[in-house]
Parts: structure tokens; sequence; C-alpha cells
């Protein structure tokens, strides 16, 4: 059970109340309420990064660098953009790798200069795994990119509570754990995550993604149990697994402090024979409240087919959600 402030405290602006007592092994009692907006939704387009993927390389090893791309973004339109972490040079470095305070200001200042908002940052982790070391090396790393967080200016940390290993999934590299067990596994370590990046000023945002969270009900559970005035829910519109995922969509909305807003609802292979609807998606934004960057992502098809090219399929999205912003507005 965590103290301090609840997450009901946080977003009612409520005296502080006593935590809900919870029992052994239960999810925390405490109500995770939607976020208190006023003044009518208010959208900003924001260009995350990982759709310039292999342009930039892992670890800034790429021809594309950072600072390159907040030129590029300022030039296709965007109103911000989101430097993933896993384009830093020396990201992956022991684990634990963080860029210098001088690349960080830099890439900050050409930013502002450029007229661009830094929407937010996320870094890959794996909180389902049976290892416990190797999950504290991932509390531990995102722990020190909620500082880097908090120098870019960034004032959401995505983070995931689903396996990041290919061909697996979640019972596989839990060993056979209950999934009760593995939410409690995640729910602890998001916890102590939340409660460092509260420190200065950053919001993790839980980024559902198909695996053990395949609804809106899995995230806003897992959240709720998390139980941190720091967490929140991103709403990844390509990763929700039912039949329905623009239910999902509007179940989770109320709850966002950021989207990921993908070119099709069943993931990157099926974006042909599922494409988002962007008005029905807009509409879905506005009814919840969101003010806030609508960032979004297009991705390079697993199988490697289909000549992917950011620099043409970035600005044509673009094109479209700003089109269906205007025409829900």
């Amino acid at each position: 059970m965590n103290s301090g402030f609840s997450r009901r405290d946080f977003l009612k602006g409520a005296a502080l109340l006593p935590l809900a007592a919870t029992l052994p092994g239960a999810a925390a009692l405490a109500a995770v309420e939607p976020i208190k907006r006023v003044g009518g939704a208010s959208l900003k387009v924001s260009c995350n990064a990982y759709s310039f993927a292999k342009l930039l390389g892992t670890g800034g090893t790429g021809p594309l660098k950072l600072i390159e791309l907040a030129e590029v973004c300022a030039k296709m339109g965007f109103d911000a953009f989101d430097p993933t972490g896993y384009y830093f040079p020396g990201y992956e470095k022991n684990g634990r790798g963080v860029p210098t305070d001088k690349l960080l200001y830099a890439l900050k200042r050409r930013a502002f200069d450029l007229g661009l908002g830094i929407s937010g940052t996320g870094i890959g982790n794996n909180f389902t795994i049976a290892d416990k070391a190797a999950r504290a090396v991932d509390v531990q790393r995102i722990k020190n990119w909620a500082e880097v967080a908090a120098k870019l200016g960034a004032p959401v940390l995505r983070v995931f509570a689903d396996t990041q290993m290919r061909a697996e999934n979640w019972q596989s590299v839990s060993k056979g754990a209950k999934r009760e067990e593995v939410e409690t596994w995640i729910a602890d370590d998001i916890r102590a995550c939340a409660e460092h990046a509260g420190k200065f000023g950053v919001i993790i945002g839980v980024q559902n993604h198909g695996d053990f969270l395949k609804t809106a009900d899995d995230q806003l559970n897992l959240i709720r149990r998390i139980d941190s005035p720091w967490c929140g829910a991103i709403v990844d519109t390509g990763y929700y697994r039912t039949a329905d995922n623009y239910a999902e969509m509007a179940k989770a909305a109320p709850y966002a402090v950021n989207w990921q807003v993908k070119q099709g609802t069943e993931g990157v292979e099926k974006e042909a024979e599922a494409p988002t609807d962007l008005k029905r998606l807009l509409k879905i934004v506005r009814a919840s409240g969101y003010r806030g960057y609508l960032p979004i992502e297009t991705l390079s098809p697993r199988s490697g087919g289909g000549g992917y090219d950011p620099y043409k399929v970035v600005p044509k999205f673009l094109g479209e959600l700003r089109a269906a912003i205007a025409e829900t507005a």
C-alpha cells in the first residue's frame, strides 16, 4: 500500500483522504476517476520518433539524428514531437545509459527555436518477466529516464505493462505465474517509478500493447492497483485486442495522459483491412474532453515489405488527422 495523496485526491483537488486499506494480494480500493478537465477539448498533433525508427537507429546510430528530426517535424507542420529514448546516444549502455545534459539541453533549445513542444518520451521495459533482478534493472532505468524527461520538459514518460520480447507473451516470460501475481509485480514496479518520477514533475504513462493489457479494463485495473497521482493511461489506438477496439478507446479516454494514434486499429500488418476511422476516433477524444497532444506513430511492416518511407507516410497521416480534427470541431 502506498502513502501520500491518492489519485482521487490529485485529480479532484479534494482534501487529503485516508487511503483505502488493502488485503494481501488484492487491488487497491481507491477509485480511478476520470481526469477533471475544463474548457472543452483542445488538441495538438505530435510526431513520435518511432515513425523514423530505422533512420534514427537504436542508440542514435542511424543517419538521422534527433535534433534533425525536430527540424523535419517543424517543416512538416507538427506542433510537437516525442524524442523517444531509444534514439538517444547511450540508451542501451549497461541498461542504464542516459544522454548527457549537453545533448538534452541542445535538443530542448532547438525544439524551442522551432516552435515545437516536447509531448513526451518513452523507453522499453519488461515488468512481466519472472526475474526480479531483471525487473529491478528496468525500474532503475525508468527512474533515470524520468529525470531525463524532466530535463527535456517532457510531461509524460511512456512505459509498458506488456511483454516486449518477440515470440513471447506474459505467460511465457512469467514462467507460468498467475495473472494476479504478475499484475502485482507490474503495479509494484510502476508505483516505485511513479513515486520517483513525481519528484521531478513527470507522469508515468502506462501504454496498452496487446499482451497483458488487451482491454481498457485491464489497463484501468492496473492503474487502480498502482494508485498514484503520477501515473495515468496512454491510449494506444492500435493495440487493444477486442471485437470493438473503439469501445476500448472510449472507455480509456477519460483517463488518458497521452495518446499513440496509429494508422490501423489491429496492428501494422492489418492496417489495410482495419484502417483507423479518424473521425470516429476524434469524436471519442472530444467526448472525453481531452486537452493536449495526439502523437502519431506510423509503423514499418515487420515483414519488411511495403517500401515504407516516413517522409511520405508521416505527412500524409498528419494531414488526415488534422482534417479529422477540423471536421469534428
